[in-house]
């Protein structure tokens, strides 16, 4: 009887009626909910436009409805407030739920696994597509996580993502979407997947074009693409000369936090960031107040004493709000800052690195890294050993200083688990030759970071579809 008052409750939650494939999910979801025991995990994948979000977000308040315990999580400051919002509820970075603070730690990374003080509690991540299984600087993060949620009484986990967008980077496949890889922690895995697009997704020219490509990714039949954008309000083609005027009223509409430019390369960003700092907010100095910065490598110095927030995260969004002093050290170029952190909504005050504004890789380069490590080693060089020596480094102010870009326009891999209302995506220097499962996951992504306007910039007319229905 509780389980179909829940299931009652939770399609009054909807705000349209569930079509039958979301009924179907919705009871898979709500047995596992009830009468799942011990290492089961219910795995929810679903495309853009088939209703995940408000799925989730009906599930969330069903929940709280019946005085039964969840948790959000997502893997970037980012994506956990796109989560919260559309649940409706906090969501937290799954850094700051599953590791605590360490004194010191070899390995830089500062924390370690904490106890799961919860019980009884469903732990529902989004964007899952985002975690990976390969060590990085909190360790194993899917191993970590699935260790953390099964460690105590009656925890359960929901993993949420789209199997079509990117990859974690540097990984071939999404290792916390597919059943395979989950079963290998010996977890009994519940699969669902969300495909078809709800009736009113259809009237959006990015979810229709997103949805042909997504079939093609299924297909693997890597045509090049048509992409359809003469019956859609919401898709629109423009030129380089176009760019400036169409930057300025998305701006002006929405402001710079709600307007993307998404490219394929740090190198093309740095050529995008450096047009729209000169010719449209008219900066003449390399940083200003108002500038937006993006963060280039995870720092756990900066936020240490934050209680708002665990780390700045790769991907975290920032606003310069005062530039106090600039300084040379280790022959780099620092500036002392006010930054206020968007995703968190919360200021700190932070020494940031200069050089990476303007280099061609996401962050300093392993040999730039090593340099500067050696050269802030010999300011330590009467420190008797070396352990002492390289903790010492490692509390440093100029070592931990930020890496950042601008935010103006960025590659995809930054931009995935945020929206914005506007996106551009940069398509030139796309040939037909580009075409291929990494390309076609790149322009998926990249289509559903717009939430309202999409613009397409120097797309090549073999691209575009004369007809429509044609993509």
């Amino acid at each position: 009887m509780i389980k179909e008052n829940f299931i009652n409750k939770l399609s009054k939650n909807l705000s349209y009626t569930p079509t039958e494939e979301q009924a179907l999910v919705m009871s898979k979801l709500v047995t596992f909910v009830f009468k799942a025991t011990g290492r089961e995990v219910f795995l929810l994948k679903g495309y853009a436009g088939t209703g995940k979000s408000s799925l989730v977000g009906a599930l969330v308040k069903t929940l709280s409805q019946f005085s039964m315990k969840s948790v959000l999580l997502a893997p970037t400051g980012r994506a956990a407030k796109v989560f919260g919002q559309y649940a409706n509820t906090t969501a937290y970075t799954i850094h700051k739920k599953i590791y605590r603070q360490k004194s010191f730690s070899p390995d830089m990374t500062g924390f370690t696994l904490t106890d799961n003080r919860h019980k009884q509690t469903l732990f529902i991540v989004d964007e899952a597509s985002m975690i990976a299984d390969s060590a990085d600087t909190s360790g194993h993060l899917l191993s970590d996580l699935i260790e953390y949620v099964y460690s105590s009484i009656g925890c359960k986990l929901i993993l949420i993502g789209d199997t079509a967008q990117l990859p974690p980077v540097g990984q071939l496949n999404t290792p916390a979407l597919d059943e395979l890889a989950l079963s290998e922690y010996s977890l009994k895995v519940t699969e669902v997947t969300l495909t078809e697009v709800i009736r009113q997704s259809l009237t959006s020219g990015i979810l229709y074009n997103a949805t042909k490509l997504r079939n093609i990714i299924q297909e693997e039949m890597f045509r090049t693409p048509k992409i359809e954008i003469k019956k859609f309000p919401d898709i629109e083609n423009i030129t380089g000369a176009d760019l400036i005027e169409k930057l300025e009223t998305a701006y002006s509409n929405g402001g710079k936090e709600q307007t993307i430019i998404i490219t394929r390369s740090n190198k093309r960003a740095n050529i995008f960031n450096d047009g729209v700092r000169g010719r449209i907010l008219y900066r003449e100095e390399e940083l200003e107040s108002g500038d937006l910065l993006m963060i280039a490598k995870n720092n756990y110095f900066w936020g240490e004493k934050i209680e708002e927030i665990d780390f700045i995260a790769n991907g975290d969004v920032a606003q310069v709000v005062k530039v106090k002093s600039y300084s040379d050290m280790y022959g780099f170029r620092f500036a002392d800052v006010t930054l206020h952190l968007i995703d968190y909504d919360v200021d700190i005050d932070a020494k940031i690195m200069l050089d990476t504004l303007h280099l061609e890789y996401p962050s300093l380069t392993p040999e730039l890294s090593n340099q500067f490590f050696t050269k802030v080693m010999e300011d330590y060089a009467d420190v008797r050993t070396k352990r002492e020596r390289i903790k010492r480094v490692k509390l440093d102010k100029w070592f931990n200083a930020l890496q950042v870009k601008y935010a103006y326009a960025v590659t995809c891999h930054k931009a995935q688990g945020g929206q914005w209302q506007n996106v551009f995506i940069d398509m030139g220097n796309i040939t037909e030759e580009s075409v291929s499962l990494d390309f076609y996951r790149w322009l998926y992504t990249a289509f559903t970071r717009a939430t309202e306007k999409l613009y397409l910039i120097n797309t090549p007319k073999y691209f575009l579809s004369e007809i429509s229905n044609d993509l």
